[in-house]
């Protein structure tokens, strides 16, 4: 693969990787596939109607992973790409995205990442998905992520969304429909600062008996920054459904939480928590008394929250 020092970088936060990843792997930068490998259980296959790739992975493959992350470090480049994931029954994969938006220049610079994972059978998947970014220049960093997921009988689906620095302008979409015992846990992290903009939506569809959907969200929003949260859970079915939006406001920042539950059957648990508020001051003055600064406290204190 061939990346600048800056591409590595960013690369480096989105997905933890500092060489060439073991075992499946896309790698984009700036719209195209700088490294490509696929493996005996997973195949790698590049879309030929619209930018992309197909991720299959075969029934039984366990204890393997894939990293699809993208670098864009183009001022002005802006570029859909669609992803689809077919996790084989039984299997259980960790899989790896995100993206990083260096933008130096005064063009706006935006990456708009659609995902559809089709999980089968008594599958589990954990994906990962960092969002990060860098630059100087006046051109913004605009990342809107969609994420689908169609969970068969059984099936689990584990998903960690980050979202800590530099990154301008977000609407993160998130679907879900989830069959009998289905499984979906998200644990979302999120911060602004200045005068960025962060929306998540999610709306999930418990449709079999047993179905289990989690949404947790944890949130920082400093400085003049603006997020709104909304989460729409519908339990079909006898099931389990919970949402929980847990942010601290700083600053001249703005947060709006919209959790929302629908229940459409008798035997659905569904339940909701929202919280706002600020760094409590004993917190600070119980860091502080230890020799911290005050900023050093605040910033304790928030990469504890996040962790």
């Amino acid at each position: 693969m061939e990346l600048t020092d800056i591409q590595k970088k960013v690369l480096a936060e989105v997905a933890d990787l500092h060489k060439t990843p073991v075992g499946a792997f896309n790698i984009r930068a700036n719209g195209e596939s700088v490294g490509r490998n696929s493996t005996a259980n997973i195949e790698i296959i590049p879309k030929k109607d619209v930018s992309g790739i197909d991720i299959r992975i075969k029934p039984g493959t366990k204890n393997e992973s894939v990293h699809i992350p993208v670098v864009i470090s183009q001022s002005g480049l802006k570029e859909s790409v669609y992803n689809d994931f077919y996790i084989g029954e039984g299997a259980d994969v960790l899989i790896v995205a995100g993206c990083g938006i260096d933008n130096c220049g005064s063009q706006d610079s935006q990456h708009d990442g659609i995902h559809r994972f089709f999980i089968e059978k008594n599958a589990h998947i954990k994906y990962v998905e960092k969002h990060y970014g860098s630059g100087e220049g006046s051109g913004k960093r605009i990342l809107n992520p969609v994420t689908e997921v169609y969970m068969d009988e059984d099936s689990i689906c584990e998903m960690e969304m980050v979202q800590i620095k530099g990154v301008d302008d977000t609407v993160r979409t998130t679907k879900a429909e989830l069959k009998s015992g289905a499984k979906l846990l998200v644990g979302e992290r999120l911060m602004t600062h200045g005068d960025q903009r962060a929306i998540s939506n999610y709306n999930v569809n418990i449709n079999g008996e047993g179905g289990v959907a989690d949404v947790v969200s944890r949130a920082v929003a400093r400085d003049r920054s603006y997020q709104e949260f909304n989460a729409v859970i519908a339990g079909n079915a006898p099931c389990r459904g919970h949402s929980e939006c847990d942010s601290i406001i700083m600053d001249e920042g703005i947060i709006l939480a919209v959790p929302a539950l629908k229940a459409n059957n008798v035997d659905a648990e569904m339940f909701h928590e929202a919280a706002i508020g600020k760094i409590a001051g004993e917190q600070l003055t119980k860091l502080m008394t230890l020799g911290l600064t005050e900023q050093e406290a605040e910033e304790e204190i928030i990469n504890g929250f996040l962790r």
